[in-house]
């Protein structure tokens, strides 16, 4: 009965978080996160070959073997800090200009629980990414006789893209080799707004369906599956990898993603080894990487007129590369400190940057800090810090490239908590 309780109350928690998360700001790695709870973020999003809790599954599903019964919650307090800074660029407004909505709340959840056959089940629900800006109506002398307001000469702009998935996985432990498989329900919300200039022929292949139509949500399924191998009591290396989702289109914006509306979710793939060179430490070190450009409406290049046609305008990303370094040491039985690092490539490019405004995620650096705190003999809390330095990307515009400039900026700056219970 005690077991069945337990069971109830993770479903119905997986199904609240579900209805109840919010919105997310620009993540760090491309439009993804970083990591999916505090304990993976104090070690900078590393750990396909190492396992803490139920939120590990999310980084490579074989790790649902290895966990045990235990049960998670956490949150993210979010910050990113974006803009641009236009010269001669028309319409966009001379000087700099910077994004409002500087906090985001993430939350995240896990269950595993060991099965009778010697399998594992684990659910999870968590924001897997996003973009986020809000540009105010700035006064804008650009916009044709007697000026305007707005980045794009129609008041207030920006867009707003929330990613959350929903999991159910199994994995199970053969000797050495762990592996796990994940079928993943994903959910996302879409608006835009102030992007009137490219809302009519010639620009857009959908007139009406490019901006300022309210948010929009689209639905798919995907597979994450991984496995994991224990060389010796000092080393394991893992592999994981997550299919393309196929997301049903956009259809307000129709007029804005290529392909009337189309916005599938891109595959990923991530290795890497966890190395124990003493009973108290761990060193892990994952590469990761993210096929945004196989998406035609993030992937496309600018130019490729008008938006929302199939091979249409996308923003101009390329594929991102990240390899990530993270340490987790244990001081004594009650205190855990975690340490870490991630580089990632920036996916927008010197002739991506009038769109890049919109969803500016060109950051490299990530600088990770954390611990775990034991409570008693089953609960345990974690935290994390993290900090993204201040990176820059500066190009022409695409409309007037004679002489003008646009520069990107964002830096990123999160602190996260949750607690984990052992049973």
């Amino acid at each position: 009965m005690k077991n069945q309780n337990l069971t109830r109350f993770a479903g119905t928690a997986a199904f609240c978080l579900a209805l109840g998360a919010p919105g997310i700001a620009s993540a760090t790695e491309g439009y993804f996160a970083l990591a999916y709870g505090p304990a993976q973020r104090g070690v900078g999003g590393a750990g396909v070959a190492y396992s803490v809790d139920p939120m590990s599954a999310a980084i490579n599903p074989a790790n649902i073997a290895d966990i045990g019964h235990q049960l998670t919650f956490g949150v993210e307090a979010f910050s990113p800090r974006r803009g641009f800074t236009a010269t001669g660029a028309p319409p966009l407004p001379e000087g700099k200009v910077e994004s409002g909505h500087e906090w985001f709340p993430i939350p995240n959840f896990g269950y595993n629980r060991p099965l009778a056959n010697g399998g594992a089940l684990n659910v999870m629900v968590y924001g897997n990414g996003g973009m986020n800006t809000s540009y105010p109506a700035v006064v804008n002398p650009n916009c044709g006789e007697g000026g305007g307001y707005g980045i794009f000469c129609a008041g207030k702009a920006g867009v707003d893209l929330m990613q959350l998935f929903a999991s159910v996985g199994y994995g199970r432990k053969d000797g050495n080799l762990s592996w796990g498989i994940a079928p993943t329900i994903a959910v996302q919300r879409f608006a835009a707004r102030g992007l009137n200039m490219f809302d009519q022929e010639g620009y857009t292949a959908t007139p009406g369906k490019l901006t300022g139509n309210g948010y929009d949500f689209s639905t798919g399924i995907g597979l994450r599956a991984g496995i994991k191998y224990e060389i010796n009591p000092q080393v394991t290396i893992g592999l994981s990898g997550q299919t393309r989702f196929k997301m049903s289109k956009f259809d307000k914006y129709a007029g804005l993603f290529e392909g009337n509306g189309s916005f599938d979710i891109p595959a990923s793939v991530t290795a890497g080894v966890a190395f124990k060179p003493r009973r108290d430490l761990t060193v892990m070190l994952d590469y990761q990487k993210i096929f945004y450009s196989a998406i035609g409406a993030v992937g496309n290049p600018n130019t490729a007129l008008p938006f929302g046609a199939p091979g249409g305008a996308g923003f101009g990303w390329d594929d991102v590369d990240v390899l990530r370094i993270g340490a987790e040491w244990q001081q004594s039985p009650d205190m855990t400190w975690r340490f870490g690092y991630a580089h990632a490539t920036n996916p927008i490019g010197p002739e991506d940057v009038v769109l890049g405004v919109l969803a500016p995620g060109v950051v490299e650096h990530h600088i990770s800090f954390g611990g775990a705190k034991k409570l008693n003999d089953n609960d345990t809390l974690d935290f994390a810090v993290n900090y993204v330095l201040p990176h820059k990307v500066k190009g022409p515009s695409f409309l007037y490239p004679e002489g003008s400039e646009v520069e990107l900026e964002m830096k990123q700056f999160s602190a996260s908590i949750g607690w984990t219970r052992r049973f």
